[in-house]
């Protein structure tokens, strides 16, 4: 499982996906049939998302597992930003 910030245009989307990649042409279907075309995705460890979310996280792990998918923790992006460091943030995945 990875956890990571995908930046749209609209802003970022927490995200829980069981891909194993952020180029993973599902993943990439996937984002793409939300409406996300262009986007700049970072991998932030599982953990942190954790920690931060608790409750709100298990409950989002447990649809996970139903199927290779990816669900959204968190779509408010002042939060977002708030919770977590730039620090936090791997190095950028590009899609366009």
């Amino acid at each position: 499982m990875k956890a990571g910030i995908v930046f749209t245009g609209t802003g970022p989307i927490l995200f829980l996906t069981s891909y194993n990649s952020f180029s993973d042409p599902a993943l990439i279907h996937k984002l793409k049939s939300k409406g996300i075309k262009k986007f700049i995705a970072f991998e932030i460890p599982v953990e942190r998302v954790r920690e931060k979310y608790g409750t709100h996280f298990e409950t989002t792990l447990v649809d996970l597992k139903q199927e290779d998918d990816l669900r959204v923790v968190d779509y408010d992006g002042h939060h977002i930003l708030l919770e977590f460091s730039w620090k936090d943030l791997s190095n950028p995945f590009y899609y366009e």
